[in-house]
């Protein structure tokens, strides 16, 4: 779906973010703008500035900043598409969609207005069972033994359903209405199961139990989850798949723990509701849930958007190992390089809940921080059944490990554990991979190593293209990022959705050697013509070409480049709403959508002017950003510098960054 950046306009020129942010996060008028804490970090002091004169959010203790749908995105977890819509339903603006049939517009209409009748039904049966808990002893006492108190109960939604088949009969006027079964509230019986009046017996799903809302990341209820009370099975039941609610793609407890996972860093995955409902009561609200299945491909890519952390838990025993072993599979793709995954085994005799319960919640965090990173459970799962003291347990463990590494996206991790599993089946990394990728290794047997390196230095050759592969190249190593704009600020007026900065005479540079080194680094030419060499030209070439690699950065990166001067920056946040609607997409796809952008004939140059063959660097794009980002902070230094003397928390923040820096410096960034 291709939405008219005219209508992204008109939307945010209607829009108030100061109302959007206000709906999230409580707001003091502080002089022109309006002041509160931030929902993306923890902070007792207010850091967090909403400009109504701008339209533009920022906060000057974690950097964060934007629009109205910028913040819906980064906040509420939506995507771009779905930020529009829910802004555009709230303002009353019909979202443009030119180019779906209007057999498709009428079915996408009909599906929305069913969606949001099926959760108004499921909105009101939750608060029929949020006063129905207030009248059961048993259900309070139930949660009471289990520590919770009323407070977590009311920013859980929690319920009961009363005994009977036909309880929700008094909660809804018409009891046969459809609406109740698609929404999955009541069960209609077979057919031959009619009543004395001929009709099909209906009954509640859900009786004699405890209740947990289920929520989507807008905070609307989806669905339910019920613990039985008594003895009877199943012990947990689940709302079936329905038009709102796919078990698959949800997670219980997300919309709560939205603030905390940006708080805590993490997210910790468990696999049921009293486990996130108790450990949020004792200081771990980043808790969430899978819903009665495996943790899927979705489940991970929807954590990411909240925490470049995820921690999987799981029971010590045999189950537990086989429900890791699938969030591993679910998980390997999306474990970048700037992203962290664990996976945490408890006792055999405990859960989440009993095990802080017990050793208390620094007793829990210590735990936590022994977790098993990714890279250590993949080795342990590609060896299990292999005998690593012969020659066949290790052909059988490189066999295990093939395809779980080929999951991995390309990187650093990636090599690192080639060179790891190599190791472990004492077979030389070279021979590996020419054993799992023969038609691409072959041909090369005459080079240093069958596993490509973009990063490592090549010499030229006059002969056999064999050791020099002709669609090779190593771009120069970048020049000092000198002039650099020293007002480059977050307080910038976002007329639309793409942020237009002024661009400092200090961004338009050209290209120009280092004294000294001239002959060395002579500037490259295609058809006759000079290449930029500017360092954001590079890192935009990079992300038109290969624009999957976006989700290699992070969230820090993010905003940095969608903050940088026109054209970079607009187009930058353009690229990543075009990732958010469609995914990653090819050139010619992402040309059609420029169209009309401001800045579409930047974007076209730099394509045009990458040769025939030429490969993207990653190990010179991953420099430049380190280096972007240590300017980054020196910026905000120099900001915080004014206020460090009489604000403890600028101070704190001066402090984090000179480390940060320091750290950078020691790693050779």
């Amino acid at each position: 779906m291709s939405i008219p950046q005219s209508f992204i306009q008109e939307l945010l020129a209607r829009a108030d973010v100061v109302d959007i942010v206000g709906r999230y996060v409580q707001l003091k008028k502080g002089g022109a703008n309006f002041m509160g804490l931030c929902p993306f970090h923890g902070e007792k002091s207010p850091s967090f500035s909403v400009s109504p004169a701008k339209q533009f959010y920022h906060c000057f203790g974690c950097g964060k900043n934007g629009n109205a749908i910028s913040f819906l995105m980064e906040h509420a977890g939506m995507t771009f598409i779905e930020a529009v819509k829910d802004l555009a339903q709230q303002y009353g603006l019909q979202v443009p969609e030119d180019d779906v049939s209007p057999q498709d517009r009428a079915r996408a209409a009909q599906m929305r207005e069913q969606q949001a009748t099926l959760t108004s039904v499921l909105e009101k049966a939750g608060m029929a069972y949020i006063k129905h808990l207030r009248g059961s002893e048993k259900a309070i006492a139930y949660f009471k033994g289990r520590g919770l108190s009323g407070e977590i109960a009311k920013t859980f939604g929690l319920g009961y359903a009363p005994e009977g088949w036909r309880s929700l009969a008094s909660v809804f006027p018409d009891y046969n209405d459809p609406l109740l079964v698609e929404s999955g509230l009541v069960i209609t019986g077979e057919p031959g199961e009619e009543n004395a009046q001929g009709e099909a017996k209906r009954y509640d799903r859900f009786r004699d139990r405890v209740m947990f809302p289920i929520r989507n990341v807008k905070g609307e209820c989806i669905g339910f989850g019920g613990r039985v009370l008594g003895d009877d099975k199943p012990k947990y039941l689940n709302s079936p798949e329905t038009p709102v609610f796919s078990k698959g793609r949800e997670l219980y407890g997300l919309f709560e723990a939205r603030t905390a996972l940006r708080e805590h860093g993490y997210a910790l995955v468990t696999e049921g509701y009293m486990d996130v409902v108790a450990l949020a009561q004792l200081g771990f609200a980043n808790a969430v849930a899978t819903l009665g299945t495996a943790c899927t491909a979705d489940h991970v890519q929807k954590l990411f958007r909240f925490t470049d952390s995820v921690v999987f838990s799981f029971d010590g025993d045999g189950a537990g190992r086989r429900a890791a072993r699938k969030a591993l599979d679910a998980a390997l793709p999306f474990a970048t390089d700037v992203r962290t995954v664990k996976f945490l085994f408890l006792p055999a005799e405990h859960d989440p809940d009993s095990y802080i319960r017990e050793h208390g919640q620094e007793g829990f965090a210590a735990y936590v921080g022994k977790a098993v990173p990714l890279s250590k459970f993949m080795l342990e799962a590609a060896a299990e059944g292999c005998d690593l003291d012969t020659a066949e347990g290790r052909a059988h463990m490189a066999s295990n490990a093939r395809p779980l590494w080929s999951l991995l996206p390309d990187g650093a991790l990636k090599r690192q554990l080639l060179a790891e599993i190599a190791d472990k089946v004492l077979i030389d990394i070279r021979d590996l991979m020419q054993l799992w990728q023969p038609a691409s290794a072959g041909h090369k047997s005459g080079s240093k190593g069958s596993y490509k390196n973009n990063s490592a230095p090549r010499a030229k050759t006059g002969g056999s293209s064999q050791n020099t592969p002709s669609n090779s190249y190593q771009a120069p190593a970048p020049e000092e990022f000198s002039g650099y704009p020293e007002d480059l600020h977050y307080e910038t007026d976002y007329a639309g959705f793409e942020p237009h900065f002024p661009p400092p005479a200090a961004m338009e540079r050209s290209y120009t050697p280092r004294s000294g080194n001239a002959g060395s680094r002579a500037p490259r030419r295609a058809a006759g013509r000079l290449l930029p060499a500017s360092r954001e030209d590079r890192v935009l070439r990079l992300l038109l070409t290969e624009p999957q690699t976006w989700d290699r950065l992070s969230s820090e990166e993010h905003v940095l480049l969608s903050a940088l001067p026109a054209p970079h920056g607009p187009l930058f946040t353009w690229l990543e709403s075009q990732l958010h609607e469609h995914g990653p997409l090819p050139w010619a796809a992402l040309r059609e959508g420029l169209r009309g952008h401001p800045n579409e004939q930047h974007a076209i140059a730099q394509i045009s002017q990458i040769p025939e063959g030429i490969e993207g660097d990653w190990a010179e794009i991953r420099r430049i950003l380190d280096q972007l980002l240590r300017l980054g902070r020196q910026e905000e230094m120099k900001e915080l510098a004014a206020r460090a003397a009489t604000d403890p928390q600028a101070l704190q923040r001066y402090r984090e960054l000179a480390a940060s820096l320091k750290t950078m410096g020691e790693n050779g960034a």
